[in-house]
């Protein structure tokens, strides 16, 4: 029998058919793949806007943690300064006592000598404790008036001081670390009032 048999003619339509021109086919998926150049272009665009958002968010985020990083130290920088503000307000009138009984010792018996000299160590180191945790005092007498620091208790003409100056200091003021923990209650100097001239008439007589 002969290796060489013939193949319908019907089958080799059918085969042909069934093959596929893959040459063509592939020529249009490159087509249809590669991108204009217009094309390349607007995605390069939209490619540098998106990097730039980006950008633009990573250098706000960072503004913003600076802004928050320096308000927490300023805050903690002020609760450190302040935390005492409290407590100091409270000492201030226990030292206007102590200085106010000073001031009432009055005598030569050896009692009051002894009471003097404990109530001036004491203030003393009221005083050393206050420079320690810079609280200063606010004694202005002979200075200008300036209503920041002081609260004027009432006005006086004093011959020979210039007007708006504190002559005298019912009660002594504080500063925390600058901040005003009382104002000073002070009496201030003022102007002389002159009486009015009197004016000539000017109705003469001939």
């Amino acid at each position: 029998m002969s290796n060489d048999q013939e193949v319908p003619e019907s089958q080799v339509e059918t085969e042909a058919k069934n093959e596929e021109p893959v040459g063509e086919v592939v020529s249009e998926e490159q087509l249809l793949q590669e991108p204009t150049l217009e094309e390349l272009n607007q995605q390069l665009a939209q490619a540098e806007q998106k990097a730039q958002e980006n950008w633009d968010k990573a250098v706000r985020a960072q503004a913003e943690m600076e802004n928050l990083k320096r308000r927490t130290q300023k805050d903690l920088e002020s609760a450190h300064k302040f935390a005492l503000e409290g407590f100091a307000k409270e000492l201030l009138p226990v030292l206007d006592s102590l200085t106010l009984g000073l001031q009432a010792a009055t005598g030569d018996s050896p009692e009051v000598e002894k009471f003097r000299v404990g109530s001036e160590l004491t203030i003393k180191q009221f005083e050393s404790v206050f420079a320690k945790f810079n609280i200063e005092t606010i004694d202005p007498v002979g200075q200008p008036f300036n209503p920041e620091h002081h609260q004027a208790m009432a006005m006086q003409v004093v011959e020979g001081v210039e007007p708006n100056t504190v002559v005298n200091v019912f009660q002594k003021g504080y500063l925390l670390n600058g901040r005003l923990l009382r104002p000073a209650m002070v009496v201030v100097a003022k102007a002389s009032e002159k009486p009015a001239e009197d004016t000539p008439s000017n109705n003469k007589q001939a």
